[in-house]
């Protein structure tokens, strides 16, 4: 990573549908707290996501600033949609704004997959984050840059299925391994033709589960590196609001 011109050091949080993961990082992107992580509650509303959170990182060292991935899609800190976690608990809560409060810290939240891709990318081209966990995460990157953020996991690739449904944790635990993986090569034929894709790194905790072999452009990344977006995200915050100034 380059160097960074950041003053303190990144919490890193990673709000999952079956775990919640933290870490500190330094502005050089190297880990100060290891990566800890802990089961997402059965029912995880608002208001016991946000206890765990606290428990999870009260005895982390100091850090200056927080960055936040999120299951769904989040619009200037504020949850629209959280289908793993459920959108009626969570639609129009100011999780930004919560955190802060909670953490007396300034508070970044974006798409969980985002901001993993933030850690991930090289910068060059088209590149495609897609995350497989409880459900089907994505993000688009154009030379470094963030595209609006897209919730192809709630879209429908067959008759009866999304792509979070198709290839999600339960659909692998129901259909098996084999069927599962002949699922996912049908995903990233898809993928590729529909987006043309320089690039594509799969990421998540059932990508160890894929059998088969993958094309030279594709990769399988570990979410703990991907926690290093939380640094490149308050990068990229710094940078604009120096552009702003001009």
């Amino acid at each position: 990573m380059n160097q960074s011109p950041l003053a303190g050091n990144i919490l890193t949080v990673d709000i999952g549908g079956s775990h919640i993961k933290a870490a500190i990082i330094d502005p050089h992107g190297a880990f100060v707290q290891p990566y800890e992580a802990v089961k997402t509650p059965k029912n995880p509303d608002p208001a016991r996501v946000i206890d765990i959170i606290r428990e999870l990182v009260k005895n982390f060292p100091p850090y200056a600033m927080v960055s936040v991935g999120f299951p769904g899609f989040v619009d200037k800190g504020l949850v629209i949609t959280a289908p793993n976690l459920g959108t009626d608990k969570w639609y129009g809560m100011h999780l930004q704004q919560r955190l802060e409060e909670l953490l007396a810290r300034p508070v970044q939240v974006r798409n969980d997959a985002d901001l993993l891709g933030l850690g991930l990318i090289t910068g060059k081209g088209l590149e495609m984050v897609i995350t497989l966990g409880t459900g089907f995460g994505t993000a688009l990157f154009s030379n470094g840059n963030l595209l609006p953020h897209l919730e192809i996991g709630q879209h429908p690739i067959s008759s009866k299925h999304t792509y979070d449904t198709y290839v999600g944790a339960r659909a692998l635990e129901k259909e098996g391994a084999e069927k599962w993986n002949k699922r996912m090569k049908k995903v990233i034929s898809v993928l590729q033709t529909v987006f043309n894709y320089d690039h594509l790194y799969i990421s998540g905790g059932s990508a160890e589960k894929i059998n088969f072999s993958l094309d030279g452009n594709i990769t399988l990344v570990s979410a703990k590196d991907g926690l290093k977006g939380g640094v490149k995200l308050w990068m990229s915050a710094e940078k604009e609001a120096v552009l702003q100034e001009l």
